[in-house]
């Protein structure tokens, strides 16, 4: 039996249940606003929506594993391409773009023109320095991790302080080997 081609974003977003959109936009909204009022310190929340994307994140691989057909990925840029092309089509309908690569491959930025998180929003003043996608990067960063790449995730242009474009910085911090609990030979 020929083993089975992986499927692109596209391919995958047609086929998973969804949900409303604007009922997805308006119910992370009423979350982050929640931690805004719970917490009262942006930073707070900034670290509190990563956590949570980090959570997601270290669940959600596994759909994406199961439901893309990928196979193992050979290095870092492989990785993030897929996470652009398939993983962003696959849960938030849209694609990204990965680029500014360093020399050394171990950091780049997932350029999104399009992100669903931000319709009907607008940052107030005392906002700032609120990262409001930063669920995203959580996310990416737990997902890497559980496929053994310990990065760090970080926010460098945000449509909603006034940039063209969401950029996230993605760096390899390292590389973990993978770790069995026995040894096949016992």
């Amino acid at each position: 039996m020929a083993p089975v081609a992986p499927r692109s974003g596209d391919a995958i977003f047609a086929s998973v249940e969804r949900v409303n959109a604007e009922l997805f936009t308006l119910t992370y909204g009423a979350i982050v606003r929640q931690l805004l009022t719970d917490l009262e310190e942006v930073d707070e929340v900034n670290k509190q929506l990563d956590q949570m994307g980090y959570n997601i994140g270290i669940r959600l691989i596994d759909e994406f594993l199961a439901k893309s057909n990928v196979s193992k990925c050979v290095d870092f840029k492989e990785t993030t391409d897929i996470i652009a092309k398939v993983g962003f089509k696959m849960f938030l309908g849209v694609t990204a773009s990965v680029t500014n690569w360093d020399a050394d491959g171990t950091c780049c930025s997932i350029v999104l023109d399009d992100n669903p998180l931000v319709d009907f929003v607008e940052l107030p003043d005392n906002c700032q320095g609120l990262h409001y996608c930063n669920i995203l990067s959580g996310v990416i960063r737990g997902a890497l991790e559980m496929v053994s790449m310990k990065t760090e995730v970080t926010w460098i242009h945000d449509v909603l302080r006034g940039d063209d474009v969401f950029e996230l910085q993605v760096k390899l911090l390292k590389q973990v080997p993978e770790e069995y609990p026995y040894k096949d030979d016992e």
